[in-house]
């Protein structure tokens, strides 16, 4: 499948276009026969579904794309099902996962910027380009995306991996954190490390990156060796980590994460060794 950014013309009212329905982090499906479909501008009409806002993502090859919200979740047809995002990846395609993904991410901040956050009054969309302005001061708005960073720090045939202390599903994971305001990346892989597990890096390399819509991040990923010290914890921000081979890994994070693609990545690595 190919995705074209939403410069291409805009629908007509005669185009079929996948309408991916979002109410907050889920998607509203059609579930027949055990099998998930995007709903389009036809099954919108048949069930009666009310949805607003109608966000022009994209093309998927030549089909239109439109991000809508969901105004109500009551509705009789058995055949409709409200699936998290989470829990919709590996059912339906991974190009039409990741538009979802998109329109969650633009639904939610249109709801949330309905008003300027300056004066208060009503925002405005402008044409062209998804952003919006203050109709009384001008002020514009964009999608807010939150960048992180997300290391795997590796020594000799071992990669550091740690429990979050808020989580409590039990997995390990590599490190991350939030980027701070006059910081570049590097520095802050850097400095999430020294003050969650204490010790120092060294050869950071970037991996790459993936769009994280819960609820608006962008992980960007890298690589990094480790360059001295020990092993202390910020117990606020991890519950424990430690040293793993490739042969001897814990319960990591589903393949759906930048995370797990670096885990992979060094299994990967050292299955060879």
């Amino acid at each position: 499948m190919m995705f074209e950014l939403r410069a291409l013309p805009f629908p007509t009212d005669e185009e079929k276009s996948y309408c991916f329905v979002c109410s907050g982090d889920k998607l509203l499906v059609e579930e027949k026969d055990n099998v998930i479909k995007i709903l389009d501008k036809d099954s919108l009409s048949s069930y009666n579904i009310e949805a607003a806002d109608n966000l022009y993502l994209g093309r998927l090859d030549s089909i239109p794309c439109i991000a809508a919200d969901l105004l109500s979740t009551e509705f009789c047809n058995n055949n409709l099902k409200l699936i998290g995002l989470r829990q919709l990846f590996g059912l339906i395609d991974d190009d039409l996962f990741w538009l979802a993904a998109r329109a969650s991410h633009l639904v939610n901040w249109s709801k949330n910027t309905q008003y300027c956050g300056r004066c208060g009054e009503k925002s405005l969309a402008k044409e062209g380009e998804h952003s919006k302005y203050c109709s009384k001061c001008g002020m514009l708005m964009y999608p807010k995306i939150s960048p992180a960073v997300i290391v795997a720090i590796t020594k000799e045939d071992k990669i550091l991996l740690a429990q979050n202390a808020l989580n409590k599903a039990g997995f390990y994971s590599v490190l991350a954190g939030f980027v701070e305001p006059g910081e570049n990346l590097e520095d802050c892989v850097r400095r999430e490390v020294k003050e969650e597990a204490g010790i120092e890096l060294k050869n950071i390399k970037y991996f790459g990156s993936q769009p994280w819509p819960f609820p608006d991040s962008l992980m960007l990923g890298f690589t990094a060796e480790y360059a001295g010290g020990e092993l202390v914890l910020d117990t606020k921000e991890l519950s424990d980590a430690k040293w793993f081979k490739a042969d001897e890994l814990p319960q990591v994070p589903g393949r759906l994460s930048i995370s797990r693609k670096l885990i992979d990545w060094f299994v990967d690595k050292n299955s060879s060794l």
